[in-house]
Parts: C-alpha cells; structure tokens; sequence
C-alpha cells in the first residue's frame, strides 16, 4: 500500500524561478493529503499529473503567506472544476474568517461544501481518523501559532499466506478471519489456525511534518522512530542568530533532531532564498550525524 511524499515546493518566505513555497502531497493507501499550500501549489499538482478533485483533506500549519495563500485559488478551481465532494480543511481559527471573507468579497460561492476544522498550539491533538491512518498536530515554536502534523498508518493486519488460499480453498469470510487471528472451525472437524495460515503484519510507518519552527522541546516525542522527519531547516549555522530570532532552524539541528528521536530518514526544506547552492545544507546535517 502507497505511503509517499511529493514535495510541492520547499523555498522559504518567496517563490522562485526554481522552486515554490511549502506544500507537500501525501498519498497514503491512494488518499490523498494537502500539507500547506504556498502559492502556486495548484500548478505543481497539475504539472506532476495528480488529480487535486481526489484531495479530500487539507492541512495548514500556520498563517505565514508562504505556507497557505496559494489555498483560495486552490478552492476556486475545485469549484469551477466542478467539485461536489465536501473539502475539510485543518488549520488556525483565523484562516476559517480568510476563507469565508474571500469567497464573500469575491462572491464566488462554491457549489461544494468545506468543513473547517481549527488546530489548536496548546497540546498535540488527534485532529483527524480514519479505518487505516490517525493524524496527530504536533504544536511548533514559531512566531506565530504554529502546528506540524504526524501521520501514523493504524497498526496493520496479517498477510494471509497466499498458498493456503489455495491449499485450503478460502472463502472471503475465512481470510478476514485468519488475517484478525482468529481460528477458522470448518464442518467436518476441519481447524485452520490462524498462526499456519498469516505472517506478521508489515510494520506501521510514520511521516513528521515540521513546519516553521525553532528547535523543539516540548512534544518532541511524537517524532520518535519516524520513519521519515520533514524538519524545515531555513539557514545554515552562519545565520544561527537569524534563526533564532526569527524562530527557525539550522540545517544541523534539524539533524540533531531526528538523531535525537531515531528517525529513520531526514528531509530538509524552507531553504532561505539567500543560499544558491543546497548541497550546503546536506553537509552541515551530515556532520551533524556524525
């Protein structure tokens, strides 16, 4: 089952001829999840082929332009587009009045409904559930109230064995039961034992996403064994005293925070537009691991 990341855009602050704002699309057992959308966003999906009507989920970390004016122009399509599923987006109270005042000055009402559901920075939160993945917020220390996201697929089930499905004949019913661990009591006296029948599960997997934010202490355990960290990383140790006080972070810690938490791989993202060549923040993160 898909469990994917594509990078929309990772510039900090302003788009460039290279590369956009911040905005991700997951796909995860093919739904698709919006995280931030930054100017332009409509056009990366539409230049990477992936049909935006399929999002059903939109998730903005805060109120910086960077990370959601990219989100009306977004909304507009879909309604001209001819969308009628209903779109539920998660972000600060305040974007629900930016959303509305849009639609109101601009009159263009949509003809699908929007489901606002507003984040809070006072404790992690689940914010959204469904039968295969959970969606936790994860408060950020940043200028403004900041959230990132952690996405957890639920614990999986076990793969039935496909040989016995033929060996034994399996009918639908009997798999889903054998794959739940039970056994399966056949007429006749016939046991089929759900431990000869399975295998272990595949393991759950995890994706951190850290928007704006100065190095973390609070709540930093919920990135622990992820099996990927989206840590924004917008300066370089040089402009270690810009980072801290415009609450950002360095490419190095953001590695010393997925060290510190045992993630499994680092993506780096928010690249200050004052650096022209990135491969600046990989060295400083690999020293940093080291």
């Amino acid at each position: 089952m898909k469990f994917e990341v594509n990078i929309l855009g990772c510039s900090a602050a302003t788009p460039t001829l290279k590369s956009n704002t911040t905005s991700q699309l997951l796909n995860i057992h093919d739904k698709l999840f919006l995280i931030d959308c930054g100017e332009g966003t409509q056009i990366q999906l539409r230049k990477f082929k992936f049909k935006f009507q399929r999002i059903s989920n939109v998730f903005i970390s805060h109120l910086h332009g960077d990370h959601y004016l990219g989100l009306f122009g977004l909304m507009s399509s879909m309604h001209l587009l001819g969308r009628t599923k209903t779109l539920h987006i998660y972000g600060p109270p305040e974007l629900h009045a930016l959303i509305d005042l849009n639609i109101k000055v601009s009159q263009s009402y949509l003809r699908y409904k929007y489901e606002f559901h507003p984040t809070q920075t006072e404790n992690p939160e689940l914010i959204y559930e469904d039968n295969t993945i959970l969606v936790h917020s994860l408060p950020l220390n940043h200028r403004i109230p900041t959230t990132g996201f952690i996405f957890v697929e639920k614990v999986k089930k076990n793969r039935i064995v496909k040989a016995k499905i033929h060996q034994h004949e399996l009918s639908i019913e009997e798999i889903l039961k054998l794959k739940n661990g039970d056994d399966v009591f056949r007429e006749g006296g016939e046991t089929l034992y759900s431990k000869n029948c399975t295998l272990p599960p595949f393991p759950s997997r995890k994706f951190a996403f850290m928007s704006d934010t100065a190095p973390l202490t609070k709540g930093i355990e919920l990135l622990e064994n992820a099996d990927l960290l989206y840590h924004e990383s917008t300066f370089l140790n040089d402009k270690i005293d810009r980072a801290k006080d415009t609450f950002h972070s360095t490419a190095e810690q953001a590695a010393l925070a997925a060290k510190n938490s045992n993630v499994k791989k680092l993506c780096l993202g928010h690249f200050s537009n004052r650096y022209t060549e990135r491969s600046l923040f990989l060295d400083e993160a690999f020293k940093a691991l080291q």
